[in-house]
This record gives structure tokens, C-alpha cells and sequence, in this order.
């Protein structure tokens, strides 16, 4: 009997992925009002803090209105209580919140709305919304996470916000509280579980080496900016290793990505 042979590609043998389970309504409403309100509350902190470092409360509740991140909102309200320029604080401010722009490249594939919609829901995405989405097993259930989180997390952190920014008088010394420390300790804790990877981990840990041995040198601001220079550096040493490793095995490999060839002995030598 002749041996038949198999012509699927790759992709139509590979045997299909079992599917993720389908999630309840109330389970993802659950899991998104747990996050929502948790972290709304700490809106407080950024009404008190911003307060005590010198905004009015129209100020302070816009910025939580229209910049809606809270690690940047701290970053800007933190650099200008320390009295760094303001030009200083925003950057500083603004590279936090570029990761926002990563995450809304990863949301709109897996949340599939449309064009005009995708301005408004663009608002929301952040630390919180982004995780408690990725975890829906489907579409359906990634956009109800996705707007129960950020609803009720847009409506209370900004209540919070007013309410915090109206009692910092009563509060005395803002500073006293440690109330500054609230968000970002939050932002930490939803990091944390995304650090898988050594390269993760390193580049995390040579960021905050930065921060803590740049901040008593440089003005406000300056040392968050030159955080950001922790994920290239560990990148381009990664990269280096990965190419060491490969001419190392006896195999050259060309920068196209084709096969390789054995090294000759000429160059070795």
C-alpha cells in the first residue's frame, strides 16, 4: 500500500487551540467594580496632594477630568510641589503616560470597536482597564470589562479628586499623611504581576536604581525622565549577548535572518 503523504501547511496540521471558557456577566462586572473602586478611591490622595502642592480645585479636578492617568497626574503634582519647573513635569509626566499609547495598540485589536468610537474609549485606557480586559476569555466579555472598569473608576477617582481637593485645608499638613505615596504604591502593585521575564524584571529594577540614586542630585522631574533610558539600555545588552551567543556556536548568521554557515578557519583567524 503506498504511504500517503500529509499536504496541510503547519498551521492546518497543528491541532486547534482549545478555547477559553465562557465567563458570566456578573463575574467580569464583579471583577471590574472590585478594580474600579479600589483604585478610584485613591483619587483622594491626588485632590489632597495636588491641593497642598499649590493648585486650585478647578485645576486639580481638570487634570483628573483630562489627563485621567494617575501615576502621571502624581508625577506633575509631585515635581511641582518640589518646585521643579513646570516645563520639567510635564515631560516628566507625559513619558509615564506614553505606555497608555502601548496599551491602546494591544486593546484595539481585542476590543474591535469602531472608528468613531475608538477616540472616546482611547480616555480610558490605562493601567487598570488594560488588565482587567486581557483577562476576558472573548470580545464580549473584554468590552464589558473594559467599559464597566472604566466608567466606574472615571466617575469615582474624579469624585474622590473633588472630594480630596475641597478637605486638604482640614487635613493640615498634606505632606504628614504620605497620601502621595497612595497611587503610585497602587500602579506598583498592578506592575508587579506583569514582571515575568528576567529582562522585565531587570529593566524594572535598573529604573527604579535610577530614580532613587538620581533624585537627590537633579532637579524635580529630571530623574523620572532618565528612567526611561532603563528599558533601552538593558535592550541593547540583551541584543548584544543574543548576538554573541550565536557567532559563538561556530555558525555565522546574516543580518536577513537566512540560514547561517559554518565559520571557515580564514575567519577565525
Amino acid at each position: 500500500m503506498a504511504e500517503q503523504t500529509d499536504i496541510r501547511t503547519p498551521e492546518e496540521a497543528a491541532p486547534p487551540e482549545p478555547a477559553r471558557p465562557a465567563k458570566p456577566d456578573s463575574a467580569v462586572i464583579r471583577d471590574a467594580l472590585g478594580v474600579g473602586i479600589a483604585v478610584g478611591l485613591s483619587g483622594f490622595a491626588f485632590g489632597v496632594t495636588s491641593a497642598g502642592a499649590g493648585l486650585s480645585v478647578l485645576q486639580t479636578c481638570a487634570l483628573s477630568l483630562l489627563v485621567f492617568t494617575g501615576a502621571s497626574q502624581f508625577a506633575l503634582v509631585g515635581a511641582l510641589a518640589a518646585g521643579g519647573n513646570p516645563l520639567t513635569a510635564a515631560a516628566g509626566a507625559f513619558f509615564l503616560g506614553v505606555r497608555n499609547a502601548f496599551y491602546g495598540l494591544r486593546l484595539s485589536a481585542v476590543l474591535g470597536y469602531r472608528a468613531t468610537v475608538r477616540p472616546f474609549a482611547a480616555h480610558w485606557v490605562i493601567d487598570e482597564t488594560t488588565a482587567v480586559t486581557l483577562a476576558q476569555p472573548d470580545r464580549r466579555s473584554a468590552r464589558l470589562g473594559f467599559t464597566a472598569t472604566g466608567l466606574s473608576l472615571y466617575a469615582l477617582w474624579n469624585l474622590t479628586t473633588l472630594i480630596g481637593a475641597l478637605g486638604a485645608e482640614a487635613l493640615g499638613d498634606t505632606d504628614a499623611w504620605g497620601l502621595d505615596a497612595a497611587s503610585p504604591a497602587v500602579f506598583l502593585a498592578l506592575l508587579a504581576p506583569m514582571l515575568r521575564s528576567t529582562v522585565e524584571r531587570v529593566a524594572a529594577g535598573l529604573a527604579v536604581l535610577l530614580v532613587m540614586t538620581t533624585l537627590p542630585l537633579l532637579p524635580a522631574g529630571v530623574p523620572v525622565l532618565l528612567s526611561a533610558l532603563a528599558a533601552p539600555a538593558v535592550l541593547v545588552v540583551q541584543g548584544r549577548r543574543a548576538r554573541a551567543g550565536r557567532t559563538g556556536n561556530g555558525t555565522t548568521h546574516p543580518a536577513d535572518g537566512s540560514p547561517g554557515r559554518p565559520v571557515t578557519e580564514e575567519e577565525r583567524a
